[in-house]
């Protein structure tokens, strides 16, 4: 068998190498870059992963080693015998991966929950989870799997049943700009903080939890509803303040199933949610739609009146399902 050109091989990875990397004044790489070449050197692996999406370099998602390494391998290959070369096969090595996963910034969803911590007042009683819910019509969470990333660190998280997860704590994953990441798809799931206090009625939720479960998943980054050559414009200038306390503010709460009708009750005071506060206000067309994050969840979406201080914290939202029998909905109070 004819000798592999190892010298036409090296040549080509310091081409392609080349052509994906930029040089730096002084001589530093910036950290993390060791296992990365290109535009990956600005910004760390872990964080890298939505440039890629963006921009298209699924080559930089992928498992690579460093220049150095490649060209080791190929010179040290010229010192040996053609006939050594094919003794052995080479042993594959398989790589389960997902092409354009889905990320959030780990150092982001940490500052959520230290949003979480400093406005207790709003839901003394209340736990905090985040919770992975599906976006597109044909997309299951069955297999779902997370974990943090970052540039020498990998953290496994735990899902939960309803596929609500607490996030670690990690000071290293903080240094690494860590990524969270699922085995899914950028456009298959969309992520919510889930603020929830103990002993309300099955499926009933707290005004007072979902005005810090708001601020939570604001602080934390975690809606993609804007089109996404834009959605990282979209994230640098969300507010928070005027998202979860302004009645121009359009943070989408899903309910468990879809829903018929939602009820606020406080105290003797009773009022029914207007139906432009359902649907996601009903003005979704074909168009917009892929770029809500409600895309398969329109049927189950709402907004609180969480700027409206008139409803005390202890108010509780109570919910009609479209799939109650036509009885128990004529009995309803």
């Amino acid at each position: 068998m004819a000798r592999p050109n190892v010298q036409a091989s090296a040549r080509a990875i310091v081409s392609a190498d080349s052509r994906h990397s930029t040089s730096h004044a002084g001589g530093d790489k910036p950290r993390g870059t060791s296992h990365l070449p290109g535009p990956a050197l600005f910004f760390g692996p872990a964080r890298y992963f939505g440039m890629a999406r963006m921009f298209g370099h699924a080559r930089l998602l992928a498992p690579s080693i460093g220049l150095p390494a490649a060209l080791a391998t190929c010179l040290s290959l010229s010192t040996v015998p053609a006939h050594a070369q094919t003794a052995e096969p080479m042993p594959k090595v398989v790589i389960a991966r997902v092409k354009d996963p889905v990320d959030k910034s780990y150092r982001a969803m940490i500052k959520g929950m230290d949003r979480f911590e400093r406005e207790r007042a709003l839901a003394p009683q209340a736990s905090l989870r985040f919770r992975l819910w599906p976006r597109l019509p044909n997309a299951s969470l069955d297999g779902v799997t997370l974990r943090v990333a970052g540039d020498t660190l990998t953290l496994p998280v735990t899902i939960g049943a309803d596929y609500s997860f607490v996030l670690p704590r990690s000071e290293q994953a903080l240094r690494e700009d860590a990524a969270v990441l699922a085995n899914r798809k950028t456009a298959s799931l969309t992520w919510r903080a889930w603020v929830q206090t103990p002993g309300l009625p099955p499926g009933a939720r707290r005004l007072g939890d979902l005005r810090l479960e708001c601020r939570v998943g604001m602080d934390a980054r975690l809606i993609s509803n804007s089109a996404p050559l834009f959605g990282w414009l979209s994230n640098m200038l969300a507010n928070t303040e005027e998202t979860c306390t302004s009645p121009q503010g359009n943070y989408l709460f899903f309910a468990e199933r879809p829903i018929f009708g939602v009820t606020l009750r406080d105290g003797a005071r009773r009022e029914a949610l207007p139906f432009k506060l359902l649907y996601a206000s009903g003005e979704q067309t074909p168009q917009s739609l892929p770029f809500c994050d409600c895309q398969v969840l329109l049927d189950r979406s709402y907004y609180a009146p969480l700027w409206d201080r008139s409803w005390s914290d202890d108010t509780v939202l109570e919910f009609e399902y479209m799939d109650l029998p036509a009885a128990a909905l004529k009995a309803a109070p």
